[in-house]
């Protein structure tokens, strides 16, 4: 049996990439003018390189997704710069006085030109002797939620799915994201302390690309499910293990090296474009 797909296009006028495309065939809402699926014949990858060629530089996010098992029961999620938009290492470096120097080595880590494991310890030494209370700072002055990531969490949690944070940044504040956002299970680095400063030193062994990667499939075995059954999300160049392992593999918002390797990418609008992508509805998605 031939497996049956969907053209997934989100956009903040759909409208205009839906009358781009009417000779691809009829366009069905998920959410009035933002997103909306057509049905199609034909070879997936031929598809969707025609369309993309079409709807040419309106902004657009466009996948092709199988419709059996669409809406994944397992959600493996990234923190910094997914759920929320800051990256907490760089703001730490801010309160420092050293955010361009780390910012630098964050940028060369998510593009995977250096190792995440490597960088970590270099950024975290460069921050030895930082008082303890900037990560509450941080916390209260930084941290925001992505837009739609609470509605994202609670509605494939209401449709039976599970769901883990996994981060390469510090339980100080995945404990604190996963409480607000609603993820069941969170897992990050520690950053040891000396009395009320940073040591200046990461607990190990550090959750980086492959840590990740153990951390889904620890998931699915958990759960009993087949990787197909997974979403995994993500920007950085220490996603893209998991994210390429996941039936669902989405890049949000993602550095080029990850869009590029990952099996669907999210360049446009928050993280109900990430419940579109699996065929919800706006009338499905539960409110924050």
């Amino acid at each position: 049996m031939q497996d049956s797909f969907v053209l997934n296009v989100i956009a903040q006028d759909a409208e205009a990439v839906a009358a781009k495309l009417r000779n691809f065939g009829m366009p069905s809402w998920l959410s009035p003018g933002r997103a909306f699926d057509i049905a199609f014949t034909g070879d997936p990858i031929m598809v969707r390189q025609g369309v993309r060629a079409t709807v040419g530089a309106l902004p657009a996010n466009i996948n092709v997704v199988a419709t059996a098992g669409r809406r994944k029961r397992l959600l493996v999620s990234d923190m910094e710069s997914t759920i929320i938009s800051c990256e907490c290492l760089d703001e730490l470096a801010d309160i420092a006085g050293i955010k361009p120097k780390i910012a630098a080595i964050t940028e060369r880590a998510m593009r995977g030109e250096i190792a995440f494991e490597g960088a970590l310890r270099e950024r975290v030494g460069l921050l030895k002797g930082l008082p303890v209370s900037a990560l509450e700072e941080v916390w209260r002055d930084k941290v925001r939620l992505i837009g739609g990531a609470a509605e994202f969490v609670a509605t494939m949690k209401a449709h039976g799915a599970h769901t883990l944070l996994v981060s390469g940044g510090f339980s100080f504040y995945t404990v604190r994201v996963a409480a607000m956002v609603g993820f069941e299970a969170h897992q990050s680095n520690t950053l040891n302390l000396d009395r009320d400063v940073l040591a200046g030193t990461v607990g190990e062994p550090i959750l980086g690309r492959e840590a990740k990667l153990e951390a889904l499939e620890r998931a699915l075995k958990e759960f009993g499910l087949d990787a197909s059954e997974a979403l995994a999300i993500g920007d950085g160049a220490n996603d893209l293990a998991m994210i390429q392992r996941a039936g669902l593999g989405v890049a949000f918002h993602a550095k080029p090296m990850v869009a590029a390797a990952a099996g669907y990418a999210i360049s446009h609008g928050d993280l109900r474009a990430v419940l579109y992508l699996q065929g919800y509805r706006d009338d499905e998605i539960v409110s924050s």
